[in-house]
This record gives structure tokens, C-alpha cells and sequence, in this order.
């Protein structure tokens, strides 16, 4: 269970920062953006990140804050700090996870599969909220995959860091009641290799391990809300979902699994598609 995180990317330049809904206010993505910002580096992990990788939930709360500071310096607002995150597809998730999770990534942008998708409770209904999600390098290093052994391998030192980005939920901000009454899927999400994107996908490299990380954040719209941003917003995140991005499947147990359980893979079944 997270507290208030101290851990993570800047986000990059403005140009990265497009949401995916057209009418997205700019001064209302840059106050957000803002408020998940702001938090890093007012508040520590009580855990490190790698605690946490053995200790996943399928679902998550929003703590209220940290034993060792005052509490008005990192308590959350009441309309975040009861937010419960459930990961749907759960068991599938994990399935994959077993394996070790790749997903393709390609120069025009490729949807993730499974879809990240979540239920989510405790939200104040007459409240607005935005969700967003980013990836964040789990380690610097870079792999290769091992065919003789059927593993992931550490083949050095991670490149660059790609640029920062963020996917906003398309149907951002809206209220609370309609965030709860539905499950609700980052199905229009796109994973790049393509450093000169200009659409907007997230921006991942090759043969790297990727935690994605879902943020709720409070709409705040006080002309004083910088001074509590940090208290306006929940991070959430489930190791089940970690990745190493590809641009070809190299497990091919992976590759059977998602022809047996994607619904747009079915060309590609075979009658005996499950004796892998």
C-alpha cells in the first residue's frame, strides 16, 4: 500500500503533454500536472519500490499519510484519501506476469494487451477527478532474452531516458459517480519506440523493464491549490502489470498466450493453440 511517493520522472515538455481529449483545458492539464509533481520529493516511501514489487494486492488504497511527518504535511483530502483501485483481469494479469510480460512496441503506436483496466471505489461522487497514467523504468538496465535457457537476461547499461509522458483518460475530468459506475479502461493507450512521435503515445525503449502507474487526481479549482496540491492526489500501481517493451515477441509462451486470450488475435488460433 502506497503513501505519499517521492519516487519517479518529470514528466517532460509541454509539446509531451497533450491529453487525449480534445477539449482538455491547457490550464487545467498544466495545474494537474502540477499536483503529481509537486508531491515528488515532499514525501518519502515508508517502503522502497522494491519492497513493494513483493507485495502487490489486487486492490489498493490511498493512505492518509506518513508516521514520521506532521500530519496536515502529507494527509490527503478527504476526497481522495478513501480511493480504493481494483486491477480488473486480474488473473490474467498475472498468468502473463508468471512468464514475464512483454509488450510490442512499434513506430506508429501499439495498444497494450491486457488493456489496463480498474474499478475504482471511495471516490467523492459529486467530485471532478483526472486519471492519468505513466511508465516508469523499474531498473537502468537493458536485457536480452536468453532462448536456450527461456530467460530474461541483464545485457548491460539502460539507454537514455526517452522522454516523459503521460496518457490522460479521455473522458477527463469528470465526476466521481461516473468514474465508479463502470469499469474504466486505458484502452486508447499506444506504446512507441518512435522518439519523433508526435501523436501523443507513450514513449518507452526497447528491451527495458516499465512499471505503469495510474494517478487520481482531485480537480482543485481554488486559486490557492498549489499550496496543497500535493494533497489532491493518489498514485497506484500493481507489480502484475510490470513489462519488458519489444518490438517482436521473444517467450513464445507469451506469444501463445495472448493469441489464446486476445479477442482480436483469434485469426491467428489454431486447434491446438493451448498445447504450449
Amino acid at each position: 500500500m502506497y503513501q505519499c511517493e517521492k519516487r519517479g520522472h518529470h514528466f517532460g515538455g509541454t509539446s509531451n503533454l497533450a491529453p487525449t481529449s480534445p477539449g482538455f483545458p491547457l490550464d487545467l492539464r498544466d495545474s494537474l500536472l502540477a499536483h503529481v509533481s509537486m508531491d515528488r520529493g515532499r514525501c518519502s516511501d515508508t517502503h522502497s519500490q522494491e519492497h513493494h514489487s513483493h507485495v502487490s494486492k489486487l486492490t489498493q488504497a490511498c493512505t492518509i499519510g506518513l508516521p514520521f511527518l506532521p500530519v496536515d504535511t502529507c494527509a490527503k483530502a478527504p476526497q481522495v484519501a478513501g480511493i480504493k483501485v481494483q486491477l480488473e483481469t486480474f488473473e490474467l494479469w498475472q498468468q502473463f506476469d508468471q512468464l514475464g510480460t512483454e509488450m510490442i512496441v512499434t513506430k506508429a503506436g501499439r495498444r497494450m494487451f491486457p488493456t489496463f483496466q480498474v474499478h475504482i471505489t471511495g471516490m467523492d461522487p459529486a467530485a471532478e477527478y483526472v486519471l492519468l497514467m505513466d511508465f516508469i523504468p523499474i531498473d537502468d538496465k537493458r536485457y536480452r532474452y536468453a532462448f536456450h535457457s527461456s530467460s530474461w537476461l541483464v545485457a548491460g547499461r539502460g539507454d537514455a531516458a526517452v522522454p516523459g509522458r503521460v496518457h490522460f483518460h479521455p473522458d477527463s475530468p469528470a465526476r466521481g459517480a461516473q468514474w465508479m459506475k463502470q469499469t474504466v479502461s486505458f484502452d486508447r493507450l499506444k506504446l512507441t519506440n518512435n522518439l519523433l512521435d508526435d501523436n501523443g503515445h507513450i514513449i518507452l525503449n526497447s528491451m527495458h523493464r516499465y512499471q505503469p502507474r495510474l494517478h487520481v487526481v482531485l480537480v482543485d479549482q481554488r486559486k490557492d491549490s498549489q499550496h496543497t496540491a500535493h494533497r489532491n492526489f493518489c498514485t497506484f500501481s500493481f507489480t502484475e502489470t510490470r513489462f519488458i517493451a519489444v518490438t517482436a515477441y521473444q517467450n513464445h509462451r507469451i506469444t501463445q498466450l495472448k493469441i489464446a486470450s486476445n479477442p482480436f488475435a483469434k485469426g491467428f488460433r489454431t486447434t491446438d493453440s493451448d498445447t504450449w
